[in-house]
């Protein structure tokens, strides 16, 4: 890609986030947040996020394999989820997580397994998204939770 197209492509790339709803206004925030005096701040609260959401995910997970499954305990770990979600504005990820709060609600055990289904996907989606949005800004850039993180598929 020639270096005059790159400012324009991540915009393209930027703007792609909001028009297919995977970001939202808290995105905004955290990006006029960053300055010069903290040039990486919008990787350090997403490094953050995927540190967190790792171990909640894992809780959830294995929650999810206990029968009967125990609502109230897997709606406490969504409601911490879904702040984390919110703390990176991760839009779709976060209506995924309000599904899943209403299905324990419900007692659904059926539509708590697909919601979650649905919100690692969701989930997985924001992440390549976002590795390669940071990785165009930069041209080469590889956020830090990129390389920390287990990459097994969730």
């Amino acid at each position: 890609m020639e270096r005059n197209q790159l400012p324009r492509q991540v915009a393209l790339m930027r703007q792609s986030l909001f028009d297919q709803g995977y970001v939202d206004e808290q995105f905004v925030q955290l990006e006029e947040l960053q300055d010069e005096t903290n040039p990486n701040f919008v990787e350090e609260v997403a490094t953050l996020f995927y540190k967190d959401s790792a171990r909640l995910l894992a809780n959830i997970d294995q929650a999810m394999d206990r029968t009967p499954l125990d609502f109230a305990k897997l709606e406490n770990y969504m409601q911490q989820f879904k702040g984390s979600c919110s703390s990176i504005g991760a839009k779709k990820v976060k209506h995924e997580c309000t599904q899943f709060r209403e299905y324990c609600r419900a007692g659904s055990t059926d539509g708590c397994m697909r919601t979650f289904q649905q919100m690692k996907r969701e989930y997985s989606a924001l992440r390549k998204k976002l590795e390669t949005y940071f990785q165009a800004i930069t041209g080469q850039y590889r956020p830090s939770w990129f390389l920390k993180m287990n990459r097994r598929e969730l």
